[in-house]
């Protein structure tokens, strides 16, 4: 049997974190199985689920590298055929007609809270003659769940869980408008897109139960069922905004790659031995069910910030210049020009050495697009001294006289500089430094003197000079 997996979020905000973990440990098992991974919007909350929601998670789940296998399913526009399966129930004796009004079920819930039971349905209508309905009362449709015994899940993280039948109460399956619940929803989409696999977050349990009821009684076959820990926080809490429980977006806009991301979420929860830094091929090769561990995993962004600096170092020069240049543009306003493009580009080996993010990486690159003359910040600004100035000029005119311009002949001008004046590399080095970049913080001397070239370098320099 072909192994079909699906990521069913609901679009009623961003694509969070914890259901990007949950859409990779789908994505990466049909993968592995060289079966399908499918979407489907479960939009039948209509009051709160939104284009733009519907938009972010198509395009986290883009940004992320999860592609999909089929056309979204939209849950909302099968509801004549999850209502079609109600009916079957009802037909079937399965299901029944509850009347029972909102006053009714408040004070139902009380007195069980009162006497210490879990407030739920009663079961009043179940088998009670439909003459007695009230005829001003649009009923709901209820599924007649098994009042004995116990469902048990049989669950590939968690074991088997065991759920008596008598603490599941007859769950609506239609609104007294005729609209499907999730619950009805759910199973009949599973079904209706043959997924063989079940893995979500394990806040899912209970439903779980109640869904292996309503699958039975349709005489369906009931899917494999996985349940994740939940992520929490670094503090062992559930994971909130305040811990980075935030939309995928904000995880791009905050300068993380994606396949960093990915490599993260991934070991949040699962793992192949010591393996930390884990390539796309490698996790689609090993990742297994198995290896999902039964206790919640907690977010570090630390983690994640040096993870990022790894893929960071590891990526493409021209990869990352296509990433910096409209945080570039963004930032200062201006249009990077396809010459400064290559200018970063150039660059781009000293300054991804350091960078923890595509944010700092911008940062440290604006340089290369300031116009002259330069703003110096504080610290640049006291480096250069009377006596910088003195060594800066004569440096300059050294520069000048240079037949060819590279890192090496710079290198030797500025260490032959350095000698006949008299001062360590450092020395010179420092103030140099604040001239060409106007910060103290740059990728080496001699590759910032290289990559900027002579009329450029020599300009700033005369630049400082001049103030």
């Amino acid at each position: 049997m072909t192994v079909v997996t699906r990521f069913a979020p609901s679009p009623t905000g961003f694509l969070h974190i914890g259901g990007a973990r949950t859409a990779l440990f789908n994505w990466l098992y049909a993968r592995h199985n060289k079966g399908k991974f499918l979407l489907r919007i479960e939009d039948t909350d209509r009051e709160r689920s939104t284009d733009a929601a519907i938009e972010a998670i198509f395009e986290g789940m883009k940004w992320l590298g999860l592609d999909w296998d089929e056309e979204p399913v939209f849950q909302f526009s099968r509801r004549e055929r999850h209502a079609e399966i109600a009916q079957q129930l009802l037909d079937e004796g399965k299901a029944y007609h509850c009347y029972a009004s909102k006053e009714e079920l408040a004070e139902m819930r009380e007195k069980a809270r009162a006497e210490g039971r879990p407030p739920v349905y009663d079961g009043r209508w179940r088998d009670r003659d439909p003459s007695d309905a009230p005829a001003d009362v649009d009923p709901v449709v209820r599924f007649k769940s098994p009042n004995e015994g116990a469902t048990v899940i049989h669950d590939r993280v968690q074991g088997d869980v065991t759920f008596a039948n008598e603490q599941l109460d007859d769950m609506i399956l239609l609104r007294a408008d005729g609209t499907p619940t999730y619950m009805l929803s759910v199973v009949v989409d599973d079904h209706d897109m043959e997924v063989t696999d079940i893995i979500r977050g394990d806040d899912h349990l209970t439903n779980a139960a109640r869904q292996k009821q309503l699958i039975e009684a349709i005489g369906w076959p009931v899917p494999n069922h996985t349940h994740i820990p939940l992520i929490h926080g670094p503090d062992g809490a559930k994971l909130s905004k305040r811990h980075g429980a935030l939309g995928v977006e904000a995880y791009r806009d905050m300068g993380y790659l994606p396949e960093a991301l990915r490599n993260y979420l991934l070991r949040l929860g699962w793992s192949h031995g010591d393996d930390e830094v884990i390539s796309t091929e490698q996790a689609i090769e090993w990742f297994n069910l198995e290896n999902v561990g039964k206790s919640a995993a907690r977010f570090d962004f630390a983690k994640l910030e040096n993870l990022n600096g790894h893929y960071i170092r590891q990526a493409d020069n021209a990869y990352l210049t296509s990433l910096v240049g409209p945080i570039l543009a963004e930032n200062t306003g201006q249009v990077i020009s396809s010459n400064q493009l290559k200018l970063i580009e150039k660059a781009m080996n000293g300054l991804k050495e350091r960078a923890k993010s595509v944010n700092s990486l911008a940062e440290s690159s604006l340089f290369l697009v300031a116009e002259r003359p330069l703003a110096l910040d504080k610290k640049a600004e006291s480096l250069i001294t009377e006596e910088a100035r003195a060594v800066l000029m004569r440096l300059a005119d050294r520069l000048e006289t240079l037949d060819q311009w590279s890192e090496d002949t710079v290198e030797a001008a500025v260490r032959a500089a350095a000698e006949a004046e008299g001062l360590k590399l450092g020395k010179i080095a420092q103030p140099l430094r604040a001239a060409l970049t106007g910060t103290t913080v740059s990728p080496g001397i001699f590759d910032v003197l290289d990559v900027l070239g002579r009329e450029q370098s020599i300009g700033r320099i005369r630049d400082v000079l001049s103030d």
